[in-house]
């Protein structure tokens, strides 16, 4: 195995030629180094480097003005077992380096497994561009993304996201700077390939741009990640205006990613009040991903609250947020902030949980105060809810999107609402019946536990449900009806005339 510890351009004293392809050869450039070229791709191997049990490991990389320190953690100091790594993941770092070129684990899985938290997804970061990732792995890939060009690969059910080092504009001169941007200096456009040490320095968070090496089993740290990781902190790489200006929705990750792992926000990474109004340039698309990230998710709820401590919740939710901020929002923040838990306690008991609900909540002190003021100008109540939500999910939709398949479900639960205050006749058995009863009698709940309806009503309902003469609730199975008697004769034929 070679002892690679740089990809050879981040030394920009050695000549860029190199033999051809598969042939093994060293030169020395100028500086103590010593350049290996291995299947057509160069390395610089420092020379007079500490032992391999060192404490301290160390290389400079100069790009212009910023220095980035190598630092390398072997296996018995990180404590990165290949047992932790998905066999997918695996499969790629490995296809990847047979193939000839390097490959890491890279991001929030490094970080989990440093922090001893089972990793959701593994990603990789390689030197191969995306059309070779492609040629490597044949039709299990495809490339996606536009803003920054990427592979999925696909293992069976699971696939892992491959994406090529790229290039930091942030040390480059201005004329340089390839990137397209738009007014705000939010990134448009980043598809110039780098070196790893580029690719570092170009993550949002120092956590987040640690290497795992499956070469030598290594952690390689070019940001000062590690020390983060000692000390339980979320630390962003570079001037946090220019980081966050160039893509907002770092300052909705730094919270959500402080709120799992239980990190400190570094007070200059903390989201500028300034800069939390450009969330709304961001595509409604992907917001309505990142809320799904933030909220639905075991610390849903640290996460929410950190969102209203920073204003970062209006910007996503501009309606509600009206609402919590009034007077009177004690009540409704206390709906939301229970639904949310309320998702988080079924996530981690293994139970199956919907966005319909949860954006059911999000919105509704908006659509209940806004169905409040039509009624008030003379507007009959079940139309004035329906035209409510018509206008609060039309405003909603511009900030963050929400598929049909979880907004037809949501206004369901909404227009049952008022239906549970009907309880003679038949009227309890079709409701009962309903597909949509259970999320809106769970809804139902939720709003008697803040105090928007009496706990009585609530409790009616559940007695209601232990009925036998009541169909399963969400059945949609009719309530039972009374036999006709039927008629004994038939209808009478017309007497034919001659």
């Amino acid at each position: 195995m070679l002892d690679v510890f740089a990809v050879f351009h981040d030394n920009p004293t050695v000549d860029l030629q190199t033999p051809t392809a598969g042939e093994l050869s060293s030169r020395r450039p100028a500086g103590r180094s010593t350049v290996v070229n291995y299947a057509g791709r160069c390395f610089v191997r420092a020379k007079n480097r500490p032992a391999l049990g060192a404490k301290k490991r160390f290389q400079s990389f100069n790009r212009g003005d910023t220095i980035n320190e190598l630092r390398v953690i072997e296996a018995h100091e990180h404590g990165i077992a290949r047992e932790q790594i998905s066999r997918a993941a695996l499969d790629t770092l490995e296809g990847l380096q047979a193939a000839g070129f390097r490959a890491c684990l890279v991001g929030g899985a490094v970080r989990d497994l440093l922090l001893g938290v089972p990793p959701k997804d593994f990603d990789v970061a390689t030197d191969a561009e995306p059309e070779q990732v492609v040629e490597v792995f044949g039709r299990k890939a495809r490339l996606i993304g536009r803003r920054f060009r990427i592979a999925h690969v696909r293992f069976g059910r699971e696939i892992v996201e491959v994406s090529t080092f790229r290039a930091d504009p942030g040390t480059s001169e201005p004329d340089a700077d390839t990137r397209e941007l738009d007014d705000a200096g939010r990134v448009l456009r980043d598809n110039v390939f780098g070196s790893i040490a580029e690719d570092a320095r170009r993550r949002d968070f120092a956590i987040n741009g640690l290497y795992y090496d499956i070469a030598d089993d290594c952690v390689h740290d070019y940001v000062g990640g590690m020390d983060d990781v000692a000390a339980c902190r979320l630390r962003l790489i570079g001037d946090p205006a220019v980081r966050y200006r160039e893509d907002p929705v770092r300052m909705i990750r730094a919270v959500r990613i402080a709120a799992k792992l239980g990190l400190t926000i570094d007070e200059p990474a903390r989201p500028p009040r300034e800069l939390v109004g450009l969330l709304a340039d961001v595509p409604a698309a992907r917001m309505f991903d990142e809320v799904l990230k933030l909220l639905m998710n075991p610390a849903g709820g640290r996460v929410f609250r950190m969102l209203r401590e920073y204003g970062l919740f209006a910007p996503m939710f501009a309606q509600t947020a009206a609402v919590l901020d009034s007077p009177s929002g004690a009540a409704s923040e206390a709906l939301i902030e229970q639904a949310i838990t309320n998702t988080a306690a079924r996530i981690e008991a293994g139970k199956p949980v919907t966005p319909a609900f949860l954006f059911a909540a999000l919105l509704w002190p908006a659509v209940r105060e806004h169905a409040a003021m039509l009624e008030r100008d003379g507007m009959a109540p079940a139309p004035a809810l329906a035209s409510a939500q018509s206008a609060v999910v039309g405003e909603q939709i511009q900030r963050v999107s929400i598929p049909k398949r979880f907004s037809i479900p949501m206004r369901e639960i909404w227009h049952l609402q008022p239906r549970f205050h009907r309880r003679r006749g038949k009227q309890p058995s079709r409701l009962i019946a309903h597909p949509r009863f259970r999320a809106a009698y769970d809804f139902l709940l939720l709003r008697a536990a803040v105090g928007e309806v009496e706990q009585e009503l609530a409790d009616w309902w559940t007695q209601a449900q232990n009925d036998p003469s009541t169909p399963a609730p969400g059945s949609g199975a009719p309530a039972p009806a009374k036999s006709r008697k039927r008629r004994r004769g038939g209808r009478r034929r017309r007497s034919e005339t001659v």
